[in-house]
């Protein structure tokens, strides 16, 4: 097995990558959905949040299950599934049909995203997590950035039918790299053979440290989500971007959330207890949100675009410090259900990101987006903090 953990990265970065994949590959794709089908914008945007709720519901459902069947089996039929809906999709008659379509889609990509953290946490423990979670942050924080650029330069030799058609591909290369690349993590003798995978999530909550971890993710989540539902109408309509530096100034961001993310994996969590990174990590994001606040009620004055990028890469960068960190701390607690606990911190991330991402475009201001952020990110501090208090994070074994 450990002479085959590089390959297996590799599949669980790949898995790991598919959800903004799946979700913002087709961006560029959108004005020509709702041209194809004689719809209007909002109509076309359901397909974005019924993936989304597809994702974070078919964690729930799929997470547990693993814990009894094993992981290649649950991963082998959601990414078969994955790629049958997307050819689904790229052959879809009418809007409703594609956005029920999505949701199928999402359901079934849920299988990589809960079970590529299930894997990790079969494979490793202690800090270690947290060091293989910090390199899998490079993928998810690039991916989102290729995605739709990516999807555009799709546009240029296809329509969206093309793109669900390239994602129905990518599926098949992942079932295949599962099939002959990722062999069985969960041993039959450490599989739950009883109960239902609810109750498992109730015990898991009732762990105060685990139920900490969990917020401290939803919250970074959430600050992240309102960033990314609100900044092109921030950044282009109120602070006067161009479409070029926006998409410049997003991947500046996104760098930052990796470049933090790296430098936590390399260095940081060598010297420092990673619950401190993760306070840490949740102090600067909550002081950035409170900067871009009072940037967006003019507290500070007017400022330009200068300043509220400033607050804004902060803000993003610090989730590197945030996410795998929290997700390591919450899956140590959980070698008895790591599926299960895996289904929770992912499908309540989602959750949240559906929830947050219409409320940060409530107004015609930065406002809700900066507030959102700031509630976010003190409820995630409180809530860790007092709930971790005397924990101690293990040390690497």
């Amino acid at each position: 097995m450990p002479s085959r953990r590089p390959l297996i990265l590799l599949v669980l970065a790949a898995l790991t990558a598919l959800p903004s994949l799946s979700s913002d590959i087709y961006l560029p794709a959108l004005p020509d959905v709702a041209g194809t089908f004689t719809t209007t914008a909002v109509v076309v945007q359901f397909t974005l949040t019924s993936c989304l709720i597809g994702m974070a519901l078919g964690q729930l459902a799929v997470g547990p299950l693993s814990d009894r069947l094993g992981r290649r089996r649950p991963l082998l039929t959601g990414m078969a599934l994955y790629t049958a809906a997307s050819i689904a999709c790229a052959l879809a008659p009418t809007a409703g049909t594609l956005v029920g379509l999505r949701f199928v889609q999402g359901v079934a990509g849920a299988a990589g995203i809960v079970i590529a953290r299930a894997i990790i946490r079969d494979l490793y423990q202690g800090v270690k997590i947290a060091q293989v979670f910090s390199t899998l942050m490079l993928i998810s924080g690039l991916a989102p950035v290729v995605a739709p650029l990516l999807g555009a330069q799709l546009l240029h030799v296809t329509d969206w039918r093309g793109i669900f058609a390239a994602l129905a591909a990518l599926g098949l290369v992942v079932v295949a790299a599962i099939a002959f690349g990722l062999p069985e993590t969960l041993p039959t003798a450490a599989r739950r053979t009883r109960g239902m995978g609810l109750a498992h999530m109730s015990s898991l909550l009732a762990d105060r440290v685990f139920t900490g971890c969990l917020i401290a993710a939803g919250g970074a989540f959430g600050a992240f989500f309102a960033y990314l539902a609100a900044s092109p109408f921030v950044l282009q309509d109120l602070y006067g971007a161009t479409p070029q530096t926006y998409a410049l100034l997003f991947g500046l961001n996104a760098a930052g959330m990796v470049a933090t993310g790296q430098i936590n994996g390399r260095i940081l969590i060598r010297r420092f207890p990673v619950h401190t990174i993760v306070t840490a990590g949740l102090c600067l994001l909550l002081l950035a949100s409170l900067a871009m606040l009072a940037l967006a009620t003019g507290l500070l004055g007017h400022p330009g675009l200068p300043a509220v990028c400033a607050a804004l890469f902060v803000l993003v960068s610090s989730l590197g410090l945030l996410i795998g960190n929290a997700n390591a701390l919450a899956m140590n607690r959980t070698a008895h259900a790591a599926g299960a606990a895996s289904a929770l911190l992912g499908s309540s991330s989602f959750l949240i990101g559906a929830l947050v991402s219409p409320l940060a475009g409530l107004t015609d201001s930065a406002v809700p987006m900066a507030l959102i952020q700031t509630l976010t990110a003190a409820l995630a501090l409180t809530c860790f903090t007092t709930l971790t208090r005397g924990h101690h994070t293990p040390e690497p074994k």
